[in-house]
């Protein structure tokens, strides 16, 4: 009979923590992205409209104020904050807003590109129009201390190159190859010694030389498949934009990198992470 007692009395305990537990995770503010399209023609006042719509669905001003993260508005309009299932709803039911979706921190990936894309090992090259052009590399930095991206022999950086190159831990700066190197930390998950445009993982330095590495002679893999580096369009210039960390890719952090890398006025945008399987109409 006790034993019995005992069990009853675990199984209510459970069924309580479990209850309370989905209490909390409703009550959970969680990031979400608010897309509203392109932007309008007078964006003055693009940040109180944010702040209008996110405290109309929040019902406080003050609480608005602390849920917003980041609001996008060089190339297209959008805003993330952190929101209630039911704030999100409503949001999505407002005039001029296209989407609402919550923030998914995406994985890197890298495959087979150019034999995915179907480019042949040999093509007939342009050189200005390569030095031209601006490839945007949204990665976990870059590493600019690689031979792929010696500048010798570059000119100046196109003139409708409008982005920045930003300071940060063992970044040495950027130069006539790699014109540009920004990182976001827009959802501040990042640690402090990351901080920085510096690829501390070497994912966004392959994938930067893949796409526009200068070609680097005697290159092996323990001293195995010897041969010449080189990426796709070598006399391009490359553009870096750290979104990846430790903890991952998130949306809010990608989508900054976005919005910047258009209006500083690049030609390519290369972006080599993944998220969960999800369904096609999520994914069109």
């Amino acid at each position: 009979m006790e034993i019995l007692k005992c069990i009853s009395i675990l199984i209510f305990s459970l069924s309580l923590l479990i209850a309370l537990s989905n209490g909390s995770n409703a009550d959970e503010r969680k990031p979400y992205i608010v897309y509203m399209g392109e932007l309008p023609e007078d964006t003055t006042l693009l940040l109180d409209d944010h702040h209008s719509l996110l405290s109309e669905a929040i019902g406080d001003e003050t609480i608005a104020r602390e849920s917003k993260i980041h609001s996008y508005g060089r190339s297209f309009n959008a805003f993330a904050a952190r929101l209630l299932p039911d704030e999100a709803e409503r949001l999505s039911q407002k005039e001029g807003i296209v989407s609402v979706f919550p923030n998914t921190v995406r994985r890197l990936r890298t495959t087979r590109s150019w034999d995915f894309i179907g480019m042949t090992e040999t093509v007939q090259r342009n050189q200005q129009a390569e030095s031209d052009t601006i490839v945007a590399v949204l990665d976990t930095g870059i590493w600019m201390e690689s031979q792929s991206f010696n500048d010798t022999g570059f000119g100046p950086p196109p003139a409708k190159w409008k982005g920045k190159c930003d300071q940060g831990v063992n970044f040495t700066g950027c130069n006539n190859k790699v014109i540009g190197a920004q990182f976001f930390n827009l959802d501040k998950k990042a640690a402090t010694n990351e901080i920085s445009p510096a690829d501390f993982e070497g994912h966004g330095t392959h994938t930067a030389s893949t796409a526009a590495g200068i070609p680097v002679p005697g290159a092996n893999l323990d001293g195995f498949a010897n041969g010449t580096a080189r990426g796709g369009v070598p006399s391009a210039r490359i553009a870096a934009y750290k979104v990846c960390w430790s903890s991952g890719c998130s949306d809010i952090n990608l989508l900054g990198a976005f919005d910047a890398a258009i209006s500083d006025g690049v030609d390519i945008v290369s972006v080599s992470v993944g998220g969960p399987a999800r369904s096609f109409f999520k994914d069109s």
